[in-house]
């Protein structure tokens, strides 16, 4: 795999065809706890794959631990799951070590060995994690702590940055899956950004290599699922660590990974994250990267919100007794029952009616024949899913 001589098209392709060999089986589902990941790298640390050394603890005393990978002169931080519930670059990474573990004789893997010092923190927030929410055990968003560094999470990402000091960085997140590209009904299934470094975006040789190795992660999406890579917004956020990683030197990319059609559990995502990581650490240790046109980056369209999840078209709906009924479009967007320890059970809300031909959705239903009033379908009123399919029929 990764032959000298290969173009990053070829090497996109063998990453894509291979992943199944290499991908954790072990994970199934996008919930997890930092209990279960340690088991699922324990392999991995056992073989002597990558170093660890604990930095510090959550604020319930969770350990959040380094890993390290290669011996290159070009270091590389990457770090996921600042959001406990944003958790499928972390699958990735696990993934990735697992194939740096099992193939080191390939030139991918022997490549960034040699070139690369890999500095990994796979969950950064493993409190969060263990209760599947965005934010800390202390109720803060710790990407909005970069400044004020309240939490020991954020203390611990600034002080790792400070520490090795690496020319690239991954920052790794979950989006909202519903999320289109322009003004598409293309669902974004990856978002990149170049953060800024100042209110006004202004480049400097930091932003700019930024760009373009967020060129060479587009190239693998659109060459993987043409049409689905967004930007995400680059306004400014002097609190978020994007913004600061990049200010204070280090070239750094965030990865927002989207939606994909009958993936709520993220596996698709899981593994755009794979070949598109995989593919950017190879660019950077051979150099290629630096041939990129940053344009690239810069021509993909910002993300926008095309997309429900359910649009049930041409239902007649019927307000109240005294007025006539209209035909109308109805949208529901699905969610994961809270109260349902398996997160099996799906609750439906209606999000919109009326005209929605701009609108695109995962599932779409014709609804002809169909008579509803305002006592069955209002808006942001919450039901059990399967009580909307009944009302559908």
């Amino acid at each position: 795999m990764g032959q000298q001589g290969m173009s990053q098209r070829d090497i996109v392709e063998e990453l894509s065809g291979s992943y199944e060999a290499f991908k954790r089986p072990e994970i199934t589902t996008r919930r997890f706890t930092q209990n279960e990941m340690l088991g699922w790298l324990k392999p991995t640390v056992e073989s002597g794959t990558v170093h660890v050394a604990p930095l510090g603890n959550s604020s319930e005393g969770r350990t959040i631990s380094l890993y390290t990978y290669g011996e290159g002169s070009t270091k590389v931080l990457l770090w996921s799951q600042m959001h406990g519930d944003e958790p499928t670059a972390t699958m990735a990474l696990l993934d990735i070590l697992n194939f740096l573990a099992r193939r080191p004789e390939c030139d991918v893997a022997r490549t960034i060995k040699s070139k690369l010092s890999l500095f990994l923190i796979p969950m950064l927030n493993p409190d969060g994690a263990e209760r599947f929410t965005r934010r800390t055990a202390q109720f803060v968003d710790m990407n909005r702590d970069a400044v004020a560094l309240k939490t020991p999470e954020a203390r611990i990402l600034l002080e790792a940055q400070e520490t090795y000091q690496p020319e690239f960085g991954f920052n790794l997140h979950d989006q909202e899956h519903r999320l289109t590209v322009g003004p598409s009904k293309n669902v974004t299934a990856i978002a990149l950004l170049a953060p800024a470094v100042d209110p006004s975006r202004s480049d400097n040789h930091v932003r700019r290599k930024a760009k373009k190795v967020a060129s060479v992660f587009a190239e693998v999406v659109e060459q993987l699922v043409p049409g689905h890579c967004a930007k995400y917004d680059d306004t400014f956020e002097v609190r978020a660590f994007g913004d600061t990683v990049q200010k204070k030197g280090t070239s750094t990319v965030l990865v927002e990974s989207g939606g994909w059609q009958n993936d709520r559990e993220k596996m698709f995502i899981r593994k755009l994250n794979y070949v598109g990581l995989l593919t950017s650490l190879y660019s950077i240790a051979t150099g290629e990267y630096d041939q990129r046109d940053a344009e690239i980056y810069e021509h993909l369209p910002f993300n926008s919100k095309n997309l429900y999840d359910v649009i049930v078209r041409g239902v007649r709906f019927k307000a109240s007794p005294t007025v006539p009924a209209i035909t109308v479009d109805i949208a529901f967007n699905l969610d994961e029952a809270n109260q349902d320890p398996d997160r099996k059970r799906l609750i439906a809300r209606v999000v919109d009616l009326g005209d929605l031909s701009p609108y695109g959705a995962f599932e779409e239903r014709e609804g002809g024949g169909i008579t509803l009033s305002a006592n069955e379908v209002q808006l942001e009123k919450v039901i059990p899913w399967e009580d909307a399919l009944r009302l559908l029929k």
